[in-house]
C-alpha cells in the first residue's frame, strides 16, 4: 500500500533519528552542504575506493571479457534501484536505502563468494566446525567503511568516511541469503561489532531492511540472465524453470510474464512483479513480506540457481584456479612477517613490483609498520609524510593480527589484480 511505512520513515521525527545520524568523529566539517546526512554518506561511499574497484570484482561469473556480464558494481546499482523503488513507494527515506545499498558489498572478496569462502578458510578456526565464520563480507564491508577507506580532507590528509550509524548498520546487516518473511527491524542501537553471524540480527531500520530483501530481488533473476549467456543452462533447466512457475504462480499468473519465450527468465519483469508483491503485502503491523504464492517461487528460484547455476561445473573448475590465485598471494605475504617486523617487508617483496608497491604502503598506512631505510640506516615514518591519518588497525608484531591484515588487503584486490600478482610471483 502505498505510503503505509511513511510513519516509520527515518527522519526527524523518528524517535531512532538521533541513533541512525550518529557519527563518530567527523571527516571535515562543511557549512555550505545542502545535502542530508544520508545522501552525504552516499556520495562518501560513491568515491571511496573500494566501491571503484567493484566494477572489477566477480558477481557469479568472472569475466573481464564481456561488458555485458554483471559485476559486483552493477550488482550494486541493481540493489540501490530496487530499494529506493521500495522506499519511495512505501514512504520510507530513499537516501537512506540508496545509500546503504551503494556500500552494501564494498567489503567483498574478489572472486565473489567463492573468494569469500577461500579467505575465511585460510583463518584458523580455533573453536571448531561450529564456530562463527571469522572472514564474511557484510562484516568486512562495515570494517572497511570504518577504519580502512577514507578520503582526502581539504587540505589533502586521508581521512576515515565516518559514516552514520543507520548506514553502517544497514551494511552489516544485509545480508539476504537467508529467507525470511515479515522482516522487522531491531529496536536497539547495537554495538555493531558483536554480531557474530551473518543474516541473523535484522538492520536497525526499515530502510535497512528493504535493502536486504532488495539485494535477494536484484540477483535471483540476473545470475539466470547471465548463465543463459554463459550457456550455462539447457534445454532441461528452461523446462525445469517453467515448472517452477506452473507449480508456484500457475501458468496464468501474472508473474508467469517472467518467463519469455519460454526459457530465460526476463530480469525486469521478475524485478518489478516482486517489487509490486512486496509493496502490496507489507505492512509496519506485518512487516516486509511476499505474498504466499511468490515467497514460494522465491525459494524454488534459489534453488535452480545453486542447483544449475552456482553449482554448474565450470564454475567449479574455476573456483579451483581461483583459490590457487588467493592462497598463492596468502603464502607470499606471510612470509613477509618477520621483514615487516624489521621494516624489510618492501625488500622481502623486490621481486613482485605491484605487490610489493601496494601492500608496503597498506603497511604505512593500516599497521605500526616502519620502513628501514638503508642509505640512512634509521626507521621512517611514512605516514604524516604520505597524509595519512589513519588508525593502526593491525599491530605487525602480533602474529594473529599480520594474519588479518594480510587477509583483509587480499580481500580488497579486484579479480584482474589479484591474478597480475599470482603471475608475477610465479613467473620467472
Amino acid at each position: 500500500m502505498k505510503d503505509a511505512f511513511v510513519n516509520q520513515r527515518c527522519d526527524e521525527n523518528n524517535e531512532k533519528w538521533n541513533s541512525a545520524i550518529k557519527r563518530e568523529n567527523s571527516l571535515y566539517p562543511r557549512n555550505n552542504d545542502i545535502r542530508s546526512p544520508f545522501e552525504r554518506d552516499y556520495t562518501r561511499l560513491l568515491h571511496c575506493q573500494a566501491y571503484r574497484r567493484l566494477k572489477h570484482k566477480t558477481q557469479v561469473f568472472f569475466a573481464p571479457h564481456n561488458d555485458h556480464i554483471c559485476t559486483r558494481m552493477e550488482h550494486v546499482s541493481h540493489v540501490a534501484s530496487v530499494a529506493t523503488t521500495i522506499s519511495k513507494y512505501l514512504g520510507l527515506n530513499a537516501d537512506l536505502a540508496n545509500a546503504i545499498a551503494i556500500g552494501h558489498d564494498i567489503g567483498h572478496a574478489p572472486f565473489g563468494h567463492h573468494g569469500e569462502d577461500c579467505l575465511n578458510s585460510l583463518l584458523e578456526q580455533k573453536e571448531g566446525q561450529n564456530a562463527p565464520k571469522k572472514f564474511w563480507h557484510e562484516r568486512n564491508s562495515l570494517f572497511f567503511a570504518d577504519f580502512i577507506e577514507t578520503l582526502a580532507d581539504p587540505n589533502g590528509v586521508e581521512q576515515p568516511l565516518d559514516l552514520t550509524y543507520a548506514i553502517r548498520d544497514g551494511l552489516i546487516c544485509h545480508c539476504g541469503e537467508i529467507d525470511q518473511q515479515g522482516i522487522k527491524p531491531r529496536k536497539d542501537d547495537m554495538d555493531l561489532y558483536a554480531i557474530k553471524r551473518p543474516g541473523i540480527i535484522q538492520p536497525y531500520t526499515w530502510e535497512g531492511c528493504v535493502v536486504k530483501i532488495a539485494d535477494k530481488i536484484a540477483y535471483l533473476g540476473r545470475d539466470i540472465e547471465d548463465a543463459r549467456a554463459y550457456h550455462i543452462l539447457d534445454m532441461t533447466s528452461y523446462r525445469a524453470l517453467r515448472e517452477i512457475v506452473g507449480s508456484t504462480l500457475g501458468f496464468e499468473h501474472k508473474g508467469a510474464h517472467a518467463l519469455r519465450s519460454g526459457k530465460a527468465v526476463n530480469t525486469t519483469v521478475l524485478i518489478n512483479d516482486l517489487i509490486v508483491d512486496l509493496c502490496e503485502q507489507s505492512s509496519p503491523e506485518k512487516g516486509l513480506s511476499f505474498s504466499d504464492e511468490y515467497f514460494k517461487f522465491i525459494l524454488e528460484l534459489k534453488k535452480f540457481n545453486f542447483a544449475n547455476i552456482y553449482r554448474h561445473w565450470r564454475l567449479q573448475e574455476f573456483q579451483v584456479y581461483a583459490s590457487n590465485v588467493i592462497k598463492t598471494i596468502y603464502r607470499t605475504l606471510m612470509k613477509t612477517e618477520v621483514y615487516a617486523q624489521n621494516g624489510r617487508a618492501g625488500q622481502a617483496l623486490r621481486l613482485y613490483p605491484k605487490l610489493c608497491a601496494t601492500f608496503e604502503d597498506w603497511l604505512i598506512k593500516y599497521t605500526n609498520y616502519q620502513p628501514y631505510d638503508v642509505s640512512r640506516h634509521s626507521f621512517q615514518n611514512r605516514k604524516p609524510i604520505l597524509r595519512y591519518n589513519t588508525q593502526e588497525v593491525f599491530d605487525v608484531t602480533d602474529a594473529e593480527s599480520y594474519q588479518k591484515c594480510v587477509i583483509e588487503y587480499i580481500s580488497g584486490m579486484t579479480d584482474q589484480f589479484a591474478i597480475q600478482v599470482y603471475e608475477e610471483i610465479i613467473t620467472f
